[in-house]
């Protein structure tokens, strides 16, 4: 079977990404199934030239096809911040129990008639040979006052983001499968680039295989 790589780290990444690729018929591989320890230093000054530089160095060095994404949490009242230095926002990469109590402090100062914000992301799929191809997903919603209790892995800001249309939280266990592909940035994201990935599953990945 075909193969390709979810480039990141992430946990709760891995387990969306495997999820919204589960109809391809390829094998989704993690960097640790494929024995890679490199990281990449994501200083682009864009979510999407993070997103495709990681793409790109994971690529040739698994020479497999891979996918990775960039994103964060713009909130309106900060300017957009903390953006593309959401997981940094304290100076460091800080974890998501840190980032939830920073959030907390933020939330209680934001103005009532302002608290709109929203998630974006761009998901790149990659090449070993370079070609790359990239698209963008968001979704809006706003800074509750006070988080829901408890953590999704890896979605630190996910306990304060509230969805007033369906007047639920942005949190996995709170939102039904049909909800999950309408507002999840990530999903909308990664099935506007399925056509392609598709394309290059029947007609390229013959070239990519002599990775066992």
């Amino acid at each position: 079977m075909n193969k390709l790589l979810l480039a990141t780290w992430n946990i709760g990444k891995i387990k969306e990404l495997s999820e919204f690729l589960s109809d391809l018929p390829v094998q989704v591989l993690s960097l640790k199934d494929v024995y890679i320890t490199e990281e990449v230093e994501e200083n682009g000054k864009t979510y999407k030239e993070n997103s495709q530089k990681k793409a790109l160095f994971y690529a040739r060095c698994s020479s497999l096809p891979a996918i990775a994404d960039d994103g964060g949490l713009e909130i309106d009242a900060l300017n957009g911040e903390p953006g593309i230095k959401s997981r940094r926002w304290l100076g460091y990469d800080a974890t998501d129990e840190e980032l939830i109590k920073h959030l907390k402090k933020i939330s209680k100062e934001l103005p009532d008639n302002n608290r709109n914000a929203k998630f974006k992301t761009v998901v790149s799929f990659a090449l070993p040979n370079g070609k790359v191809w990239s698209s963008t997903g968001l979704v809006k919603g706003v800074i509750a006052k006070k988080p829901l209790v408890g953590l999704s892995e890896g979605y630190p800001y996910r306990s304060f983001f509230f969805l007033p249309d369906l007047n639920k939280y942005y949190f996995e266990r709170q939102l039904s499968e049909e909800e999950k592909k309408l507002y999840n940035h990530r999903y909308k994201a990664v099935r506007k680039l399925i056509p392609i990935i598709s394309r290059v599953i029947l007609n390229s990945f013959q070239d990519l295989n002599s990775i066992e």
